[in-house]
């Protein structure tokens, strides 16, 4: 393994750093990030807007960031698109299970039959989120190889939110898109209101 040499004299003057061996500067390559405001629905299409989601990269990891409903309660859900968006219908099957602490110090941990899936309809990621100013949710998901026409395609989230009943809420919801069709679109959507603020970020995850 050959040394990095830094091109100043002093590392809280660095202002550049080379390359490592081989140019690989960074597996996580950022893509595209949505802010809210008032919508009724965010999506990132492959191709529109700068968006890449096809065979670029194996692995996709969204970020959600205190995003904030306009209603109470409201619950956070996703769809894909094998059609460029056209529709959002694919059969999916997931899992939905949480962990909960209440500001009572109750606490709990429980699977949420109806928060899963096996259907075409939006999959919930995040259940019953508050709306009060100091409220909201932020996590990740990962999709995996959604151009890949052989398999099904896998994906996993993760979030933590401030629940409508004043609870910390972590929430993991997973499962696959049943379909050897590439997915090329991802919509995200509350159920009664409006995604009123917060962003969602996608990135690329190169290949090893």
């Amino acid at each position: 393994m050959s040394l990095i040499k830094y091109n100043n004299r002093s590392i809280k003057d660095l202002t550049t750093t080379p390359a490592a061996a081989g140019g690989n500067t960074g597996a996580l390559v950022h893509i595209k990030t949505l802010t809210a405001s008032g919508d009724s629905t965010l999506n990132f299409v492959n191709g529109a807007s700068g968006v890449v989601l096809d065979d670029t990269y194996p692995i996709y990891k969204v970020e959600y960031i205190n995003l904030h409903p306009s209603n109470d309660g409201d619950y956070l859900r996703i769809n894909f698109s094998i059609d460029t968006g056209s529709n959002y219908n694919v059969e999916k099957t997931t899992t939905h299970f949480y962990a909960y602490h209440n500001e009572g110090d109750a606490s709990g941990f429980s699977y949420d039959t109806a928060s899963d899936i096996s259907g075409t309809g939006d999959a919930t990621i995040a259940p019953s989120v508050g709306n009060d100013n100091d409220q909201a949710f932020s996590g990740s998901m990962f999709l995996f190889n959604p151009s890949s026409t052989t398999f099904v395609k896998h994906f996993i989230s993760t979030i933590n939110e401030a629940h409508s009943d004043n609870l910390t809420v972590q929430t993991n919801n997973a499962g696959y898109i049943n379909s050897t069709s590439a997915v090329d679109a991802i919509k995200f959507v509350y159920t009664s209101g409006t995604i009123d603020s917060g962003k969602i970020k996608l990135y690329g995850i190169k290949d090893a």
